[in-house]
């Protein structure tokens, strides 16, 4: 069990106010060459706070953020915590129903948007009328009311609402794996939790600096944040992850430590090798998803240590960590939760078989908090006191964990775990699609990639290259599947659902948008499997 410091009842606001107070001038962040002491974080932070405030809303509104990678959504999600709203942030890359869905079920009262997503999101505020829309403009004329005017407003003070550790702060998006994505409750206490979990894992103390590349609309990106809260760490902010970029970022940047998750590490590894592979700042390469073969080859390479985690949006950021154990294992339990691997009736599994991974939390407050609006969902997400990830692990005779994959229907690709059920809905509404599948397969980045096996409805037809056209206009990049597989008919399960484990993972010679140049490939076979090669 590794140790950890308990979670006191000090919340966010109380953190910056502290920090503004005894080092402003300390450098939180830095962006395109300009910097933004912690001074200047915190003032602007309090303009939007009180901002919002004046317009009417109160603490415990639900207030959305679809924001770019800038200091703005920084600060806007700061505001957010230290007025006691309920951040919903939004990804920027959702259209159509997946966008909608965002919108409908967590009903915010107000959204801060920036221009360049009104294309998408506009009709969907059009028919909400009572929620407010605050629009970032990046036109030198600033509309009136809106977010320029938050930076601007009148009152830099800390806001005076009041707060406690334990309110609701934020509603994390889930990976919906069992349905629909649900919104996690996110308390102050487990936010913090979440950082505190972050500077456990990397190592990072006063003076470390990040290179900060991780989407705000991910917990991770806003446990990173926090982090930078609480120790006086420097967010070197970058608008995307850029694989050739990254070295040259780091290297100018004299940045120490560095986030990785899912291919992250590969795409690096991917990089031409150079004489100055070594010649950089960095001691700690900390995150989740390392294979154990990039492990090594990795830390070889680029001269870095390897901090591996293991957590989740249900719970905090890490709920393990593996500081200095053996290659491939995601470590202990964070000593605020205790964990176990429990087989189908929840009885714990022996030493080196697989079982669901469940936690319980140790410290009151840093327990799974519920799904927002879903007792239903909530109640079946625990069993006796302990939250069931659907995820699977085995255990070492020494405690170490090691991931099995997911026992829920999810797939994650690039870092993003996605909800098969959310694709499957959407590609089921082609006219020419009477059922679909969609499965993860091994990718050379190491996490999946995406491959949907698709039925065609009787009289119709298809083809793969016009089914991915028609996914590209109604779902986010990183939900278009690479593969297409046509069948003739699911193997099912006496109640008729899709015995997903006895599809085919392999590829080879299966319709990839990835390897044809604008050829379309040929429909359905007459028989057999019906592949589509």
């Amino acid at each position: 069990m590794i140790d950890m410091n308990p979670v006191d009842d000090a919340t966010i606001r109380d953190s910056m106010d502290k920090r503004a107070a005894s080092r402003p001038g300390s450098v939180y962040c830095r962006f395109n060459e300009r910097i933004y002491t912690f001074g200047e974080i915190d003032n602007l932070a309090n303009r939007i706070a009180n901002g919002l405030l004046a317009r009417g809303l109160q603490p415990g509104d639900r207030v959305a953020l679809m924001l770019p990678s800038h200091p703005d959504h920084i600060v806007a999600v700061l505001a957010l915590a230290k007025a006691g709203f309920v951040r919903v942030s939004i990804n920027v890359h959702l259209i159509g129903p997946a966008l909608e869905y965002a919108f409908d079920r967590f009903e915010p009262h107000a959204v801060l948007i920036d221009e360049a997503y009104l294309g998408a999101a506009g009709p969907i505020l059009e028919r909400m009328p009572a929620m407010q829309v605050i629009t970032r403009s990046r036109s030198e004329e600033r509309a009136p009311g809106g977010f320029d005017s938050l930076l601007n407003h009148a009152d830099a003070s800390s806001p005076r609402t009041a707060l406690h550790a334990d309110y609701v702060l934020a509603l994390t998006p889930s990976s919906g794996t069992t349905g629909p994505p649900k919104g996690v409750l996110k308390s102050d206490r487990t936010l913090r939790a979440g950082a505190m979990g972050v500077l456990r894992v990397s190592g990072a103390r006063d003076g470390a600096v990040f290179l900060f590349w991780e989407a705000l609309h991910h917990g991770a990106g806003v446990a990173v944040l926090i982090a930078a809260v609480l120790e006086q760490i420097t967010l070197v902010m970058v608008e995307r992850f850029s694989a050739s970029a990254f070295w040259d970022q780091v290297r100018r940047n004299k940045v120490t430590h560095i986030h990785y998750l899912g291919g992250v590490l590969p795409l690096l590894l991917k990089q031409p090798p150079t004489p100055a592979d070594r010649e950089h700042d960095v001691r700690v390469a900390w995150g989740g998803g390392c294979p154990p073969d990039i492990w090594q080859t990795f830390a070889e390479r680029y001269g870095v240590e390897i901090h591996e985690g293991y957590g989740l949006s249900e719970m905090t950021t890490f709920v393990t960590a593996n500081l200095n154990g053996p290659r491939g294992s995601m470590g202990l339990p964070l000593s605020w939760f205790d964990i176990r691997l429990a087989d189908d009736n929840g009885n714990e599994v022996a030493v080196g078989e697989p079982g669901e991974v469940i936690i319980r939390n140790r410290q009151p407050g840093l327990g799974f908090l519920g799904y927002f609006r879903n007792d239903e969902a909530t109640r079946n997400a625990c069993r006796d006191g302990w939250f069931c990830t659907g995820d699977l692990a085995k255990r070492d005779a020494a405690g170490y964990l090691y991931f099995g994959g997911r026992k829920k229907d999810s797939v994650r690709r690039r870092g993003i775990n996605i909800s098969a059920w959310e694709v499957e809905r959407i590609i089921s509404d082609h006219e020419a699609v009477e059922e679909c599948a969609l499965i993860g397969v091994p990718s050379e980045l190491g996490d999946d990639e995406l491959m949907i096996f698709v039925r065609i409805a009787p009289g119709t037809a298809l083809r793969p290259a016009d089914l991915i056209a028609w996914c590209k206009e109604r779902l986010p990049h990183f939900q278009v599947p690479r593969y297409v597989e046509f069948i003739d008919e699911f193997p099912k399960t006496p109640t008729l659902r899709i015995r997903k484990m006895d599809l085919p993972r392999n590829t080879a010679g299966v319709w990839d948008a990835e390897s044809v140049d604008g050829a379309l490939a040929p429909g359905p076979s007459p028989g057999g499997r019906g592949k589509s090669r």
